[in-house]
């Protein structure tokens, strides 16, 4: 009997929670519908994760760009990722450092952040070394942990700033201590490579100040560029409201 009841139970808070994210959906989407960019940005987050309704990036793109076209900041960031991976829309790396500019100059970190990464690598951009180390600073002054990483990797080639291991060093450390396993190893790295070169000449160890860090020439430093070993640097939509 007490087993029955748990199952009874439970299929009403099932059937509960489906009414709550319906009516959620339908509220948020007559809102949007009205045109509160706010719930706009909600409604293209519950199509673009499947949250409440079908996955549909088509209906995200849609709804973020009317909420972008308001001035939504979140909403042009994560425009700027459709654009960037291609989703719901043909890639575009033009668009996408669009967007992020518009939500670079709002403040977003994470915009900032991933318009370093499109001047870092020349996407839709002109490659601009000294403009990739300047978005880079913005973000990581507010504390994006990806940044720090990559500012940290900047000083370290003396890309974009003059070469500075301590500054290298220092934002290693910063974001590091906010959990980043890259920064964590950047720092690593290049703590026991300056340990090891304290007496010697340094620069028998280090390549030339432009280069790319890579194995043989420098310690294993990941650079902005290299998405595939996971720096934490890829565009990021904002999930938040």
């Amino acid at each position: 009997m007490l087993k029955t009841l748990r199952k009874f139970l439970g299929l009403i808070a099932v059937c509960f929670a489906l009414s709550v994210h319906a009516q959620s959906f339908d509220d948020v989407k007559l809102a949007a519908e009205q045109g509160d960019a706010a719930a706009q940005f909600s409604l293209a987050k519950m199509y673009n994760n499947g949250k409440g309704v079908a996955q549909n990036y088509a209906e995200a793109l849609k709804w973020y760009r009317k909420a972008a076209d308001q001035g939504e900041a979140r909403a042009q960031n994560n425009l700027g990722v459709m654009y960037d991976k291609g989703q719901g829309v043909v890639q575009d790396y033009a668009q996408a450092a669009y967007w992020y500019r518009k939500a670079a100059e709002q403040g977003v970190a994470v915009a900032q952040n991933s318009l370093g990464v499109s001047y870092a690598k020349g996407e839709g951009v002109e490659q601009d070394q000294v403009q990739a180390a300047f978005w880079y600073r913005k973000a990581a002054e507010q504390g994006n942990a990806g940044a720090q990483n990559n500012l940290g990797v900047m000083y370290y080639q003396g890309r974009g700033v003059p070469q500075d291991y301590a500054q290298a060093m220092a934002w290693y450390q910063k974001a590091a201590a906010q959990g980043n396993s890259d920064a964590r190893d950047n720092y690593n790295s290049l703590a026991a490579s300056l340990a090891n070169t304290d007496d010697s000449d340094t620069s028998n160890s280090y390549s030339s100040r432009g280069g790319r860090g890579k194995p043989g020439d420098r310690p294993n430093q990941r650079p902005p560029q290299s998405r595939p070993q996971g720096t934490p640097m890829p565009k990021a939509p904002i999930s938040s409201k």
